[in-house]
């Protein structure tokens, strides 16, 4: 049995409208602040495709009006499901744009369980578009995946392994410093700009590194890297949080 939901959330970000439309549907653009790896075809009818750790799922434009609304949604699956996404812009005075965001479908049996982590989860992803376009505009990002499923440990242990190895206290907060040297990687010197019981962002000069911890399901890593020495990032970090947690 299927069930109806819809998120709908609005925020006002410190760009453009060409450049929140930029970040919000293009492939490289959403590869700086989303999920995964992402491919645009720039029109209506096209393709929409978001790859996690080489899981492709792919979605049709359903709307596509330049500076103003983007929409996608998901093919339904046998049993009713899918998903569909849609993004409103308007340009607001001082160089400001309030984007709003429609996120509904059909989902499953476990719904409420789905629906809630959905719902907790698009604050964050919209905190960390936010940091995208006030701290690195102009530029686009090497989106970095690692998941990690940590055998027999609790959310709490999970969490404190990760704080440990990156030299983070177990009450941090936005505004707590870092500085960490995570072993087989390069530093880490920023602060952090996120953090609540199920994850934690810290923002660098060059990145910006997501953490989602604390659900008693797999560990999973969205890093967002705007350096120019990326090469190896993904398999490095895949093997920092394999390690860690092993």
């Amino acid at each position: 049995m299927t069930h109806p939901f819809e998120i709908e959330l609005e925020s006002t970000l410190p760009a453009s409208p060409q450049q929140v439309w930029d970040a919000i549907a293009t492939g490289p653009g959403i590869d700086s602040w989303f999920m995964g790896r992402n491919e645009v075809e720039p029109r209506e009818g096209g393709t929409a495709a978001m790859d996690t750790g080489g899981h492709r799922e792919e979605s049709v434009v359903t709307a596509y009006e330049p500076g103003t609304r983007f929409a996608t949604r998901t093919g339904t699956g046998e049993d009713g499901r899918f998903m569909a996404f849609e993004y409103l812009i308007e340009g607001r005075g001082q160089g400001s744009t309030v984007l709003r965001v429609v996120h509904s479908g059909l989902l499953g049996d476990d719904w409420e369980d789905e629906y809630d982590a959905l719902r907790r989860g698009w604050p964050f992803h919209l905190h960390t578009l936010r940091e995208y376009l006030t701290h690195f505009p102009g530029r686009t990002a090497v989106p970095v995946f690692a998941l990690a499923m940590p055998p027999e440990r609790s959310p709490r242990e999970v969490t404190a392994a990760l704080t440990r190895a990156l030299s983070l206290p177990a009450s941090m907060s936005a505004g707590t410093p870092v500085h960490a040297q995570p072993a087989g990687l390069p530093p880490l010197n920023g602060e952090v700009v996120w953090a609540d019981d199920e994850r934690f962002e810290i923002r660098t000069d060059d990145g910006l590194y997501a953490f989602h911890h604390g659900t008693g399901g797999p560990v999973l890593m969205f890093h967002h890297l705007f350096g120019a020495d990326t090469d190896g990032a993904e398999s490095a970090w895949q093997k920092w949080l394999t390690g860690l947690l092993a």
